[in-house]
């Protein structure tokens, strides 16, 4: 359930908020993707001083390596790596279907199930929504995801009404283990996890529909937004995602999976999805790619539906690379704004040098750099018109 404080009187921004058992999230919020339990390259005294709302980590990694039993023996993956914010656990779902739909040496759909072979060991797993449900309690995160089939988008629409047909059977499986889960467990009310149903369909928005009336029946705390939200040729879904947005009760929570770029967040946050996650800025950052900030930008409100991401990406911000020559002899601050010390004290030459040298320290600033400025932009969000 989400709790709406405001709404924008030109486009469909919800500003408002959510509770879980690890406290208050403001939304829109962004959660970066900690994969395998960790931000690559940051602790927590960074991530700390970025005031992160939460953060995502991977069923399927976590599931393969370390393994559930270590995890449990931890106490849970908050406590496992230390952090103290809420979680958001996926299925596992979308890394074992992509594992598969790449090559089928490496598994195999059923209607109850799928198997799939570990890229670590070659060792052979069973993946049913009991199982992904089981694990990710076993994890101890706040919210979770529902396992569901997450095919490409440009699948035929007979093996997308398939993926349908699936997910809503498993998302009631899904749902039933949870309920069990809870009162096997003895969790109370005000704390137990989120639980998020996805809604497939690919680019077909009667599948769509179809998907989210079914799903709406379960009673989920909040609906994501499934498979890519870009087509093969990398173009934004935007009547897809503006159309399934608008499926999902207004008193639930919208996840837009793997949203992403920031001018995509901006857009799908004026459609109205409230939580956003993805890999860019940490793995642009590690690449050398530095967001920066447009001086004294606005969060840009229009009810120009052909506003373009190329409109939206000026008004806010720029990338640089720094590994272009230019800046060997910049010796500006990387972020002369930011809050944090490191960032204002070393200079992007000195920056330019880390990454010539492969230093993993670079990376490392170079992310909390992009990192920050991701929570500012949600910030900016947040204040609405």
């Amino acid at each position: 359930m989400i709790k709406i404080k405001k709404k924008s009187d030109k486009t469909k921004l919800r500003i408002g908020e959510i509770k879980t058992k690890r406290g208050v999230i403001q939304t829109p919020f962004f959660m970066p993707d900690a994969t395998r339990a960790v931000l690559k390259g940051i602790g927590n005294n960074e991530s700390g001083k970025l005031n992160l709302s939460a953060m995502v980590v991977n069923t399927y990694h976590l599931y393969l390596q370390p393994g559930m039993d270590l995890i449990k023996k931890a106490g849970g993956v908050n406590k496992f790596m230390n952090f103290d914010k809420p979680l958001l656990s996926d299925s596992g779902g979308f890394q074992v279907f992509s594992l598969i739909h790449r090559s089928k040496k490496m598994g195999k759909i059923y209607d109850k199930h799928v198997e799939f072979k570990s890229p670590i060991d070659g060792s052979w797993h069973g993946l049913t929504p009991e199982k992904s449900i089981q694990i990710q309690f076993d994890l101890g995160v706040d919210m979770m995801v529902c396992l569901d089939d997450c095919p490409p988008n440009e699948f035929s629409r007979e093996n997308l009404e398939s993926s349908v047909n699936r997910t809503v059977q498993w998302a009631g499986r899904c749902k039933k283990e949870y309920l069990t889960q809870i009162k096997k467990r003895k969790i109370k009310e005000d704390e137990r996890p989120l639980l998020f149903g996805v809604i497939q369909g690919g680019v077909e928005l009667d599948l769509r529909e179809k998907c989210a009336k079914e799903l709406i029946k379960l009673d989920f705390d909040g609906y994501g937004f499934g498979a890519r939200p870009v087509d093969k040729e990398g173009n934004f879904l935007e009547e897809v995602l503006q159309f399934t947005a608008e499926l999902i009760p207004k008193d639930k929570l919208r996840f837009a999976l793997g949203v992403g770029t920031p001018e995509d967040i901006v857009r799908c946050a004026n459609m109205g999805w409230d939580m956003f996650d993805c890999v860019i800025p940490t793995r642009e950052g590690r690449h050398g790619r530095l967001f920066e900030a447009i001086s004294n930008f606005q969060f840009p409100i229009s009810k120009q539906t052909s506003i373009s991401n190329d409109q939206i990406s000026k008004s806010i911000y720029k990338t640089i690379n720094i590994n272009n020559a230019g800046f060997a002899m910049d010796f500006s601050a990387i972020n002369l704004n930011s809050e944090l010390v490191e960032l204002r004290d070393y200079s992007r030459a000195y920056l330019h040098h880390l990454f010539k040298i492969k230093d993993s320290l670079g990376a490392r600033l170079a992310s909390l750099n992009n990192l920050e400025f991701y929570i500012k932009l949600m910030e900016n969000i947040r204040l609405g018109d």
